[in-house]
């Protein structure tokens, strides 16, 4: 339901289909630490498999750091592969060092496999494919320029990369933009304009490009400061390009489409975890989250919904406490629906979801609130999904609110409306790994007093 490597921590990634199927996921990795240095910690890709997108197998790390002197001997960071031939080229992230100022220094560099499962890469000579067009971008101190990802031109022969970078004519603080590069034969890069620049963002990161069936296009790009990620539409790659507004929670990051089993688009993403499994912890690099249908009609804001390839992962209707459940409400007025009590078999409320209609929300002990969101409609019925400490709100089928709480104990859910309480039963998740016990393991609740 939710995968990191043995150990260790999971940030950006790519998936591919290889031809049997087959699924790989190629993202960086790193340790559970508070004091995370992405120059040290990002240093090579690890890789797992999986035929549903949901069962993840650890197979290694395909890539790493480049030899010493190189534009990429720092840190190797965001990636995408694409297929090339027989193969695969990929382009990725290259870290050289730091600026006086301690930025990093990147630049995009390019690597091919005869292979299509996302091993056995070698680099495309020494030294980077696309930098940074001072002209446009900020180069040297407070530069961006990472994050590739490169698609087919629909206008002229060709290929079109966007790249996470900084607006040279912007302030820094709201300089996060798209940037654009073509090419003919993803060797030789001619850099332009910014693609997108909002002129409100900090960092615009992990951009996707996806061509839907209809024609048109969508961009996500992920927003540094509210860590979440944002849609745009646009009726050629060119644009012109409309913002849509975010597409998912607080919490989810770096996302990317990819098609299911059954042919639908999806959406996978990161999400956090906290520094020692409590509550009290800091943020930290997380777990690859399970997909989500992504959903776009027409003119109407694309939106992310409960992906049915998920049911199979769920048990039978209880009313008796599961750690890891997922449970349905109707609602017509303000509720409250207790998932977790903080004591064994009852108590005070220690993990809540609440709802007046427009208004959502989370709360831990004390009625602390750990998460909310305004829902553009009122809600009428809520999804609610809890995997460990991760917990996921859709309202009306529309992914709508997330957040961790490592605190209480499973107890049956109840829901209180209109001065009455009743039961919401649940269906149980089966988890992929259930006897899993290290530190990426699924979190089990607090230990047994």
């Amino acid at each position: 339901m939710r995968y990191a490597p043995p150990g260790l921590c999971v940030n950006d990634f790519a998936v591919l289909r290889d031809e049997d199927g087959t699924y790989a996921v190629l993202h960086l990795q790193g340790p559970w630490t508070t004091d995370f240095d992405h120059l040290r910690m990002e240093t090579s890709y690890g890789r797992a498999t999986s035929t549903d997108l949901v069962h993840w197998q650890p197979q290694g790390t395909p890539f790493g750091n480049g030899l010493p002197g190189r534009f990429d001997q720092q840190a190797v960071w965001t990636m995408h592969p694409i297929p090339h031939g027989d193969g695969m080229a990929m382009f990725y992230t290259g870290v050289s060092g730091l600026t006086p100022g301690g930025w990093p220094l990147q630049s995009i560099g390019l690597a091919h496999s005869g292979r299509t499962d996302g091993t056995a890469w070698r680099r495309h000579g020494s030294v980077p494919v696309v930098e940074a067009d001072p002209r446009w971008y900020r180069t040297g101190e407070r530069m961006g320029w990472r994050d590739p990802f490169v698609v087919r031109d629909d206008e002229r022969d060709g290929w079109v990369m966007v790249v996470c970078a900084s607006d040279a004519s912007l302030p820094v603080e709201v300089s996060g933009c798209v940037a654009l590069a073509t090419s003919e034969d993803l060797e030789h890069w001619t850099v332009h304009p910014p693609l997108i620049s909002p002129g409100d963002v900090d960092e615009l990161e992990c951009p996707v490009l996806e061509h839907l069936d209809d024609g048109t296009w969508l961009l996500l790009g992920s927003i540094g400061a509210t860590r979440g990620f944002e849609a745009w539409t646009a009726p050629s790659l060119r644009g012109p390009w409309t913002r849509r507004g975010p597409l998912g929670p607080t919490g989810t990051y770096a996302p990317r489409v990819i098609a299911a089993p059954d042919g639908s688009r999806v959406v996978l993403h990161t999400t956090p975890r906290q520094v020692g499994l409590t509550d009290t912890g800091q943020r930290c690099r997380g777990m690859l989250a399970q997909p989500k249908s992504l959903v776009v009609h027409g003119d109407c804001a694309p939106r992310l919904q409960w992906w049915p390839g998920l049911d199979g992962w769920l048990g039978e209707e209880t009313d008796r406490p599961a750690p890891h459940a997922v449970g349905d409400i109707d609602i017509s007025g303000p509720v409250e629906i207790t998932l977790r009590t903080d004591t064994p078999g009852g108590g005070r409320c220690a993990l809540a979801v609440g709802c007046d209609g427009k208004n959502l929300w989370i709360t831990g002990p004390d009625g602390t609130r750990l998460g909310e969101t305004v829902l553009t409609n009122p809600a009428t019925t809520l999804r609610i999904l809890t995997v460990g400490e991760y917990i996921e709100v859709y309202a009306d089928n529309v992914f709508a609110l997330t957040t961790l709480c490592y605190s209480g104990h499973p107890a049956p859910w109840t829901a209180f409306a209109e001065g009455h309480e009743r039961p919401v039963p649940v269906r149980p998740v089966r988890l992929p790994d259930p006897h899993r016990d290290d530190a990426s393991a699924i979190w089990p609740g607090p230990s047994p007093r």
